[in-house]
């Protein structure tokens, strides 16, 4: 009997030592996250926009930002002109009828000299290439509900050319490179 009841302690033990460890999935809240960007018009202006529809998740590991990983879907821009949007979904920019999401999969996550980058494979277009995206992070915190949440915010640059964005006519009124921000929130999944 005496036996039993310890290997019943030590096995609830271990299950409660494993479950601190484990990690934690918080999934991106689209109500409280923003996904934009930015390039220059003609050398004078930055136009903007963002992604309407997106889903990513984020993992921690006691604490620690682990891993992250994301989709956009394309048809979902928005600088706030429909003329504009709609000629983004063309073939010679987003292409969207044949690329119609752009994905982030985290590949790890670097710490430098106090900076957290998330390294990933980020593919627009049909074309992946690594990104480095320094990040701040911030929380957890319990929301008014009791949900954990997170918070991220980054920022990050890139070469529309490298992926074959913006190659016909008028494309070189356009900037090279774009600016991407990531404004995101996420809550703990149970």
């Amino acid at each position: 009997m005496k036996h039993n009841i310890l290997f019943a302690l030590t096995a609830v033990a271990g299950l409660a030592l494993s479950c601190a460890n484990a990690a934690d999935t918080y999934k991106i809240d689209p109500m409280h996250t923003s996904l934009g960007f930015s390039v220059r018009h003609m050398g004078i202006s930055n136009v903007k926009g963002h992604f309407d529809e997106f889903a990513g998740s984020l993992v921690f590991d006691n604490g620690e930002l682990k891993e992250a990983s994301g989709t956009i879907q394309v048809k979902s821009i928005n600088t706030g002109v429909t003329a504009r949007d709609n000629h983004l979904r063309k073939p010679d920019f987003f292409d969207a009828a044949n690329h119609p999401v752009i994905t982030f999969k985290g590949k790890r996550v670097e710490k430098t000299g106090g900076q957290t980058v998330l390294v990933a494979d980020f593919t627009m277009r049909g074309v992946t290439k690594e990104l480095r995206l320094p990040v701040t992070v911030s929380g957890p915190i319990k929301d008014p509900q009791g949900t954990s949440r997170v918070g991220l915010e980054g920022t990050a640059k890139v070469n529309r050319n490298e992926y074959g964005i913006g190659t016909g006519a008028g494309a070189s009124l356009i900037g090279e490179e774009v600016t991407l921000e990531i404004n995101a929130e996420a809550t703990m999944q149970k």
